[in-house]
């Protein structure tokens, strides 16, 4: 089953002045309170690679996003839409290409089914969400990033979870540079161009080498700690 479908209408959600007024209300029953939007943007366009089937470039040109914190949500003014739950969306990123900025998001097909190495490229989706108002996109990313976190990885166990954070530090040595242990020329070229193209939305004084992107594309990286080039 593909992870995005198509929808009709926009699934039913409260705001977070909503959310607290209801929980505030002690209700009969929790899970029956509606997910929160996080975030709304309107006048916005996406791509689709490859394309979502019945769903047109004209579908694509504009439209409403939706952060609710159970899916991922377009809504174009033609009135079809589709939505992605966050365990499909392996990865989102800002990226700014000089074509122009947007929110990258790479989107598995087939989450929570098994699939082979072999239909990994068929199975992966991307996704480009284009605002009209770039200065939307950090509080669309940031809304992704609390949306996305509400959902962890099924797969991953609480032990597997203990098991990393707690390291016995004497694993570990320092790296000293001493008795030919110093980086590679390939090594240190390497480093510096992760260091300039990796944005951190949250510590924007730490960004690039020295604070320097030199020009380079650079993004915000969500859930999936990856970069486009």
């Amino acid at each position: 089953m593909v992870s995005t479908t198509l929808i009709s209408s926009v699934p039913q959600c409260v705001s977070v002045e909503e959310h607290r007024n209801i929980v505030g209300s002690t209700p009969a029953s929790f899970s029956d309170i509606p997910p929160v939007l996080r975030h709304k943007e309107d006048n916005v366009r996406v791509t689709l690679d490859p394309p979502l089937q019945s769903f047109t470039e004209q579908d694509s040109a504009n439209g409403t996003l939706f952060v609710i914190e159970s899916a991922l949500v377009f809504m174009s003014s033609t009135g079809v839409g589709f939505q992605v739950p966050y365990p499909a969306v392996t990865l989102h990123a800002i990226a700014r290409p000089e074509s122009g900025p947007s929110i990258y998001c790479q989107l598995d097909e087939v989450a929570g089914a098994e699939s082979s190495e072999n239909d990994e490229a068929d199975t992966m989706r991307e996704l480009n969400i284009v605002p009209s108002d770039h200065a939307s996109l950090e509080p669309i990313f940031e809304a992704m990033s609390l949306c996305a976190s509400l959902h962890p990885d099924p797969n991953v166990s609480d032990d597997d979870d203990l098991d990393e954070a707690f390291v016995d530090e004497s694993a570990f040595e320092t790296f000293t540079g001493e008795e030919g242990e110093e980086l590679s020329a390939v090594g240190r070229a390497a480093l510096e161009h992760l260091e300039s193209i990796i944005y951190d939305p949250y510590h924007p004084d730490k960004n690039g080498v020295n604070g320097d992107h030199d020009g380079e594309e650079v993004e915000s990286v969500g859930k999936g700690e990856g970069e486009r080039e």
